[in-house]
């Protein structure tokens, strides 16, 4: 029998149409895609474009307090009874940390770090902002501070801060009556007026320190700052300058005070000399 060959024709008319249709489903698929892409960019850049800004804003800009200066405590013959030394203080800002409890463990290898360093800094972080600066260790000690400088770029967050402690030149005599000031804890927080507190650590506790705290303490300054990603300042925005607090002249003599405090010796007791002229304390011993 002979062969025959089957011919295939193209149907072109349909081969066109398919073309067509799969041609304007992509179409459609590519418009739509569009249409929602535009969507997004109308929602991010002109309907919460305020929110957006103000997170960027955010990132870049920081906030930082600047404490006052305690005023200093004087007798009544201008002889300093409390005044104010220069220490440093390393504090951990978590916001830019990935691992806290990492970067103390790595700071315990630099410097010394107590049990009781740890506790407070893990109390105080529960009553702070994440972007503010919770103390670690009080009174570096110059040998700290260089080793913390030189590994400080392993460490974001890691920050010494200089400040200025309370320190009694006459030591003991007439502590009762002067006071002295200690670090704010959680009770004290409660009764404070935070925002004027920011980077304070201390606050009188006993005495005239505590009696005169609001006009030994001043007023907080504030300054804008802009930063990196890594959180370190690049410049200052702004500054509004802290208030320092007022210096006291007591009516105390402390010449007359030693000598009141001498004459008690062993013995128990307590003495108050006043000036019969106008009723001013000139000492005060309780023993």
């Amino acid at each position: 029998m002979p062969d025959h060959k089957h011919l295939t024709l193209k149907d072109h008319v349909r081969e066109t149409q398919i073309f067509n249709q799969r041609l304007i489903i992509a179409a459609v698929l590519m418009a739509g895609l569009t249409l929602i892409l535009v969507a997004r960019m109308v929602y991010l850049q002109i309907i919460n474009l305020s929110h957006f800004a103000l997170l960027s804003e955010n990132n870049r800009v920081s906030i930082l307090p600047i404490p006052p200066t305690r005023g200093l405590i004087y007798d009544r013959n201008g002889i300093l009874l409390a005044q104010n030394l220069p220490s440093f203080t390393l504090e951990l800002v978590t916001e830019h940390m990935h691992d806290v409890n990492e970067t103390i463990r790595q700071i315990g290898k630099l410097i010394t770090l107590s049990e009781e360093d740890i506790k407070r800094f893990n109390k105080n972080r529960s009553h702070k902002r994440r972007f503010e600066g919770i103390p670690l260790r009080f009174r570096l000690n110059d040998s700290e501070v260089a080793r913390i400088a030189v590994n400080q770029y392993r460490m974001p967050g890691v920050n010494i801060r200089a400040t200025l402690t309370r320190h009694y030149p006459l030591g003991a005599l007439g502590a009762h009556a002067i006071g002295y000031v200690g670090r704010i804890n959680v009770e004290d927080l409660r009764s404070l007026d935070e925002s004027n507190y920011s980077g304070t650590n201390y606050i009188g506790k006993t005495g005239i320190e505590r009696a005169y705290e609001d006009q030994l303490h001043g007023r907080v300054g504030m300054q804008k700052v802009e930063t990196n990603a890594q959180g370190k300042i690049l410049r200052v925005l702004e500054r509004t300058l802290p208030v320092p607090g007022k210096n006291l002249y007591l009516n105390l003599d402390v010449k007359l005070q030693a000598v009141a405090e001498a004459g008690f010796g062993d013995h128990t007791g307590a003495l108050v000399a006043i000036d019969p002229r106008n009723g001013a304390v000139l000492a005060l011993v309780s023993v």
